[in-house]
């Protein structure tokens, strides 16, 4: 689906954010947010790239249900920019209606900036439609695409049972095989938010299983310690017993 120049635009071990996250803020030169939803409602029409991506960036922060039709459209803008900020401004302005859309995109989208805010959007979207293609992300893509993943996916908590089940056994591959330890901190977290939704059955034992795994044998510290947290709230007593195996043996 990627070519490998899609890798040079993200180092995949280090660069996580978007260039959105480096823009400055739409008010930077004022000392309080003054943002005319109607003004920036009418500028994402613009024939005009910058004014697009101006308004765009302006329903990161504004939530108005009038705006989504139009992020829609921008989500297929030619500049990669306007795209990213349509994104990330749907993950805002969350609908069931920008889902097939933005799982389009992800699909097509040559741009990993943009691909990560899709993701995000997907996740917020809380739709049981985006549960196969944040999946195959956290599966297949770059590193800041599946960081991002690996945290939407924590959403189908709100789905209900069959749309946790099926989150978990991707989330667990990528908690233990992920070369990345800033995905496998959000598969930690993610799990954690999951099995709380679950009962005590084989799925939850499999997912315990794998984070006191990442406990007690992952070798970077940040990894150990999400895997630590998201056990301390489970409050699962397997957990809680290897927490406290491992806390006696580096005092003893």
């Amino acid at each position: 689906m990627y070519n490998d120049e899609d890798l040079t635009l993200l180092d995949p071990d280090a660069e996580l954010e978007s260039p959105l996250d480096q823009l400055e803020p739409i008010d930077a030169e004022t000392e309080a947010p003054q943002i005319d939803p109607e003004a920036m409602l009418a500028l994402l029409d613009s024939a005009a790239t910058p004014q697009r991506m101006l308004a765009a960036r302006a329903f990161c922060e504004l939530q108005d249900n009038r705006a989504i039709p139009r992020l829609i459209s921008l989500l297929t803008d030619a500049c990669p920019l306007v795209r990213v900020s349509a994104a990330y401004a749907l993950g805002r302005n969350p609908s069931t209606t920008a889902v097939e859309q933005l799982i389009a995109q992800l699909n097509r989208d040559w741009n990993g900036y943009v691909r990560k805010g899709v993701v995000w959007a997907l996740g917020n979207c809380r739709d049981r439609r985006s549960l196969t293609p944040l999946t195959h992300a956290l599966k297949t893509d770059i590193s800041a695409v599946r960081l991002w993943a690996a945290s939407s996916l924590a959403q189908m908590a709100d789905l209900g049972y069959e749309a946790v089940v099926a989150s978990i056994p991707p989330l667990i591959e990528a908690l233990v095989q992920d070369p990345v330890a800033g995905v496998r901190s959000n598969c930690a977290w993610s799990i954690g938010q999951l099995c709380r939704e679950l009962p005590s059955n084989v799925v939850y034992a499999t997912a315990v299983d794998a984070l006191i795994q990442v406990l007690e044998e992952d070798q970077d510290l940040g990894v150990r310690e999400d895997a630590k947290a998201a056990l301390l709230k489970l409050g699962d007593a397997r957990g809680l017993q290897a927490i406290e195996a491992l806390e006696i043996e580096e005092i003893s």
